[in-house]
């Protein structure tokens, strides 16, 4: 049933131009995706990575294909439409933050209500800046904190009106490696402790390695998949699986996480040293997508 899906694209396709000119971004992308899940994108450069996020989202209308979020198709929605159900039912976060300077970090979080025409809910506001801890910084301006702040209020305002699903593109791109894994853990925490979905494009390995599946695309297609292991027991990533999302097609076996130490007295270490491993067989994954292409490009 639709309800038990956060994210639905079926036979979903864009194209840019027409004729002997046409670039096709999308070639019939097929993907259901649960509530309360992890996802990571990634691919090489070209692969549509932007293009799938754009029409998953809303931002783009697909050539031929539907969307559903949350069970409602949003594909023939008129653009009124579509711009409600992103300031209600979305959220976004993007690399630059995107937060507007002159407002506080409250006034921020609750610009997607405003925007809404709803009266802004302080009281939700605080409490989802105390998630990301920033209780204390409701009253100052963007520019009077670090990098890793200002993501934080992005991620407030992405979580402040409980949306269907989250969608962010290139989160940690900005940021240092120790800033990037205390976001990664922030937006972790939001799908395990309060059951957001979030959909993450990335082009590194180590954030990705934080989700629950990892979706590889190439030429405007699903080619591959990695999912992390629950078989071995035990909470390997720290967080737990996500049951059988659907793809439709590409790679169903192979390549889990059902080993490491696990009697380390330090379980931190052990999930640390799983992602890092993740991490590694994530960027093998995506060499591997790399040399068709380079094989191709080379007989071309």
């Amino acid at each position: 049933m639709s309800g038990d899906w956060a994210v639905e694209l079926h036979g979903v396709r864009k194209r840019y131009g027409r004729g002997g000119t046409a670039v096709h971004a999308l070639r019939g992308i097929d993907l259901t995706l649960r509530h309360g899940s992890c996802t990571a994108v990634m691919g090489p450069s070209g692969s549509g990575k932007s293009t799938f996020l754009q029409c998953a989202a809303g931002l783009d209308r697909p050539t031929a294909g539907t969307v559903r979020l949350g069970g409602t198709e949003i594909t023939g929605m008129k653009e009124n439409e579509l711009t409600a159900l992103r300031r209600t039912r979305i959220g976004f976060v993007f690399q630059a933050f995107n937060l507007l300077p002159s407002l506080t970090v409250e006034q921020n979080v609750v610009l997607p209500m405003r925007l809404a025409g709803h009266r802004p809910d302080r009281r939700r506001a605080a409490e989802v800046l105390d998630q990301v801890g920033l209780a204390d910084k409701a009253r100052r301006r963007p520019g009077q904190l670090s990098g890793g702040q200002q993501q934080r209020v992005a991620i407030a305002r992405a979580l402040v009106t409980r949306p269907d699903v989250v969608f962010a593109d290139e989160p940690t791109g900005a940021l240092d490696t120790t800033t990037a894994t205390e976001i990664l853990a922030l937006l972790r925490e939001a799908v395990d402790t309060h059951g957001a979905t979030v959909v993450m494009v990335t082009h590194d390995p180590a954030a990705a390695a934080w989700t629950d599946r990892v979706l590889f695309l190439s030429d405007g297609e699903i080619v591959d998949h990695l999912d992390r292991d629950d078989t071995a027991g035990g909470d390997h990533l720290g967080h737990g699986h996500r049951g059988s999302d659907h793809l439709g097609h590409g790679h169903r076996g192979g390549d889990h996480l059902g080993h490491g130490h696990r009697d380390s007295d330090d379980p931190g270490r052990d999930h640390v040293h799983l992602r890092r491993a993740h991490a590694d067989r994530i960027a093998a994954r995506m060499t591997s997508l790399a040399v068709p292409r380079a094989h191709a490009k080379a007989a071309a």
